[in-house]
């Protein structure tokens, strides 16, 4: 039985921006291991950098910038729901939020390309 709000756009951005939060939580402590890396361990980290150099590794530096984005721009359109009279143009928003991110994601990953 599928509930008729879960087939709203909107709900899908609330996935999306709660999905995104999730990603960046978890990768938060890998990144702090290689920051800690450079201070501690510098021969390890050049050999992670090398690793970095690989193409799946800038294909997944892609989607973790675009859930960066998304949740960054999701959460600006939450703030316009918060702070702002409502409008019917919340799903433009939405849209536009997920576009904003895809713009910004792809533009990080042609300059590390």
């Amino acid at each position: 039985m599928i509930r008729p709000h879960r087939t709203h756009p909107l709900w899908f951005a609330y996935l999306l921006h709660r999905f995104s939060g999730l990603g960046l939580a978890l990768f938060l402590p890998a990144h702090f291991y290689v920051l800690s890396l450079a201070l501690n361990e510098p021969q390890k980290l050049d050999s992670f950098l090398r690793f970095a150099d690989n193409p799946l590794v800038k294909i997944a530096e892609f989607g973790l910038v675009f859930l960066l984005a998304v949740h960054v721009f999701g959460g600006l359109r939450l703030m316009a729901l918060e702070f702002l009279p409502w409008s019917p143009w919340q799903k433009t928003l939405a849209a536009s939020a997920a576009a904003g991110a895809f713009l910004v994601a792809g533009t990080f990953f042609l300059q590390a390309v």
